[in-house]
């Protein structure tokens, strides 16, 4: 696990905030997506299910796959630096490092000009206390 001083996590962010800013929008096109394909928002009445025994195979595409590939992309470039996203509503992420001999996370939220807060590894954002 590679370990961060809020100095070499700080120099991370103008890096890791667009890739959070991308992330949102490609969740956004993707639900409006879902939304769009709703029979019932596009006034289309539903034909009943018509019963044929056609096998399926659970390798066959989904929908919107591509969409969604495209989201764990984001994310992996995200914490391919070695930070951890934590809260994709958020846009939070924590960098694991050490304080005071014990291991812990520097958290930074989306929107935050730099990283100012950190937690204990075994508790969450709502702990979060400052550096």
């Amino acid at each position: 696990m590679k370990l961060f001083s809020p100095e070499k996590a700080n120099a991370l962010i103008p890096k890791v905030a667009p890739l959070v800013e991308e992330l949102w929008q490609k969740r956004r096109d993707l639900a409006i997506k879902l939304l769009e394909s709703e029979t019932t928002l596009r006034g289309v009445e539903p034909s009943p299910p018509i019963r044929m025994a056609v096998p399926r195979s659970p390798f066959l595409p989904s929908r919107f796959s591509e969409q969604k590939a495209e989201i764990v992309r984001i994310i992996n470039r995200i914490e391919a630096y070695g930070c951890l996203l934590k809260d994709v509503d958020l846009g939070l992420l924590d960098f694991p490092s050490m304080r005071e001999g014990r291991a812990v996370y520097l958290c930074w939220k989306a929107g935050e000009p730099e990283i100012g807060y950190w937690h204990p590894m075994d508790e969450s954002y709502s702990s979060r206390r400052p550096l």
